[in-house]
């Protein structure tokens, strides 16, 4: 991935500016937060429209996880979180919808029920900047590729490789696991998925490291 411009999490309030800037145009302004799993898309994207304000709404990719029944039918429940395992074109759609105007309401994920929650978010009248968030956004691989094309921005989150092991690691621990089979889980699956965001990301207009 080529170098954008270099930030620090702390530096959410010119991020912010910048971002107002670019976006006093006609129409909706999408800017793409992306990363491998346990960068802390959400808590940045959550953050960052809380300092944009009230016309920035954030679309969480996780709603369209693909659900449960149908990964273990197609033998990839064991690998959840991999790009396959979600419904790209469904995600594609929801983009295009969101942009042009004609949709107002998306799917967000449920974490602790494992599950996504249909119309799950929606956006107020008052919106111009969609903050999307999500691994694969910035993802170089047959499908995803042409997903860049359609932001007018994007911020990528560098996060060292044993800072995301102990926050994946903990994320299943929060979940009720123990600390084996949360370290099981973090190493067989999540990481994996996180090597291989990263070593297919694409350019960004913002690199943001912890």
């Amino acid at each position: 991935m080529s170098s954008g411009m270099k930030l620090h999490r702390g530096d959410l309030d010119s991020l912010a500016s910048d971002i107002l800037t670019r976006a006093r145009i006609d129409g909706m302004f999408s800017v793409a937060v992306a990363g491998p799993p346990g960068s802390g898309k959400s808590t940045l994207a959550a953050a960052l429209a809380k300092k944009i304000g009230s016309c920035c709404c954030v679309i969480p990719m996780d709603g369209f996880h693909l659900d449960n029944v149908t990964l273990e039918a197609r033998g990839l429940l064991s690998v959840k979180g991999a790009a396959e395992t979600f419904d790209l074109v469904g995600f594609k759609r929801l983009i295009n919808g969101l942009q042009s105007g004609v949709a107002k309401s998306f799917p967000t994920f449920d974490r602790d029920v494992d599950s996504v929650v249909e119309n799950g978010g929606s956006l107020s009248d008052e919106v111009s900047v969609l903050l999307f968030e999500g691994n694969y956004l910035l993802f170089d691989e047959d499908g995803w590729t042409d997903l860049a094309d359609g932001w007018d921005a994007s911020i990528w989150l560098e996060v060292p490789a044993d800072v995301l092991q102990e926050r994946l690691t903990r994320r299943w621990l929060d979940q009720g696991m123990s600390m084996e089979a949360a370290l099981a889980r973090a190493q067989g699956n999540d990481l994996v998925n996180a090597r291989r965001v990263i070593e297919k990301a694409l350019p960004a207009t913002w690199i943001v490291s912890t």
